[in-house]
């Protein structure tokens, strides 16, 4: 199983992330994400979830891409794609709260991933963030092109767009692409005590400010994601993308080693 559930008590669970040997999201992935979700849903007295992973180099690597065009095809309860823009839409919209504790490397759709929680914590020492498509030849198209700039700002957005290149948890933070940064010895004390919080207070009082801020809040157009996912996968068929995609599979993405350790350097 990719994701494990630790249930602290029945209002507050944490899931932990591992697909070796880098947590690629694949379309095995996405399959049991989906799983995963239905299962938080199910639980009416969930008030709050920290997804964490198990790997402390790798959070979410980014999309598998040997396998990219075989993500699973439908849409969702929510009028978007299954592969991932269905469960970034509900998480975004649960009535319980979601925060990524983050360890390791979140590029690309790991990025995109942690960008539809309620909010993001992570290391100082050992997690780095990107959105690396413009060395592939493509660009977001698992919603960093609507969620990003909401935390960053457009100028700051860009920045990290089109750079494609590593960010540290501090500058991340200081950015808005995450709420905070803490000494790695800190994180998991910080994140604890923040959820044991939330669970302590009232679940109809956590679920009506969720969804009142979501009506005050700017939240992505479902035709805006659609129509970037479809122009995304679109640019993946370019000669440019293939030719940039082969290099860097035969250099060893998405494998344990240099090239997904320091990505931003081999773009």
């Amino acid at each position: 199983m990719i994701f494990t559930t630790q249930k602290i008590t029945e209002s507050y669970w944490k899931i932990a992330i591992n697909h070796p040997p880098v947590n690629v999201f694949d379309p095995e992935f996405s399959v049991q994400l989906r799983t995963t979700m239905e299962e938080l849903e199910a639980n009416e007295n969930l008030k709050v979830v920290v997804f964490e992973s198990s790997n402390p180099e790798f959070y979410v690597a980014h999309a598998e891409l040997v396998n990219i065009f075989e993500f699973p095809k439908g849409t969702g309860e929510t009028g978007l794609s299954i592969s991932w823009p269905d469960v970034a839409k509900r998480l975004e919209q649960a009535p319980f709260v979601s925060i990524a504790s983050i360890r390791g490397r979140a590029r690309g759709l790991g990025s995109e991933f942690i960008q539809a929680f309620d909010m993001r914590f992570a290391s100082k020492e050992k997690a780095f963030f990107a959105q690396p498509e413009i060395g592939i030849g493509s660009f977001p198209g698992g919603g960093g092109l609507e969620r990003l700039h909401l935390l960053t700002g457009k100028a700051r957005a860009l920045e990290i767009i089109l750079s494609g290149d590593d960010y540290d948890a501090e500058t991340a933070a200081n950015y808005g692409w995450i709420n905070r940064a803490f000494p790695d010895n800190e994180l998991d004390a910080f994140v604890e005590n923040l959820a044991g919080r939330i669970d302590s207070f009232d679940k109809k009082i956590i679920t009506t400010i969720k969804s009142i801020m979501n009506e005050r809040v700017i939240i992505p157009k479902n035709e805006h994601i659609m129509e970037t996912q479809t122009r995304f996968f679109a640019s993946l068929t370019e000669p440019e993308a293939r030719t940039r995609i082969k290099k860097l599979l035969d250099r060893g993405l998405q494998t344990y080693g240099d090239v997904e350790l320091n990505l931003g350097k081999y773009l």
